[in-house]
């Protein structure tokens, strides 16, 4: 499971890379791409909408389900990664480089201090994959 140290987490599963420059990068992690299966199709947010934390920012599909992506930080949609829209099957590729979903400009500085570091969640990840293995016995 690839947990990169130099980015921030949530508990539903997408990655975000805080630039210097008030920007975010978003993803969808490892983990979550695992879970979801084989991506079939995302629903890409427009640029310039605003997103607020917890509201949907992109739908993917995939042979199992339809999930939301929810936005884990307040902002302006500045850039969508539309090699997706061909492609969804990058996220499950490559989740953290050319899987990225989208891209915020920050409107809530403080926000960031909600989200986990790595280690948090690994443990959060373990945690489920444990849960996940008791159920199943």
């Amino acid at each position: 499971m690839n947990i990169p140290s130099k980015l921030k987490y949530s508990s539903s599963h997408e990655w975000v890379k805080i630039e210097d420059d008030g920007f975010a990068i978003i993803g969808i992690t490892d983990h979550g791409q695992d879970a979801l299966g084989t991506l079939v199709h995302i629903e890409l947010p427009q640029v310039g909408d605003e997103l607020v934390t917890g509201m949907e920012a992109a739908i993917v599909e995939s042979m199992k389900a339809a999930t939301d992506i929810c936005s884990p930080l307040s902002g302006e949609v500045v850039d969508v990664n539309l090699a997706l829209s061909n492609d969804p099957k990058l996220v499950n590729i490559s989740p953290y480089d050319e899987g990225w979903v989208l891209k915020l400009k920050l409107s809530n500085c403080g926000e960031e201090s909600d989200l986990i570091d790595s280690e948090e969640y690994r443990a959060l990840v373990e945690g489920d994959l444990a849960q996940n293995q008791s159920l199943t016995k």
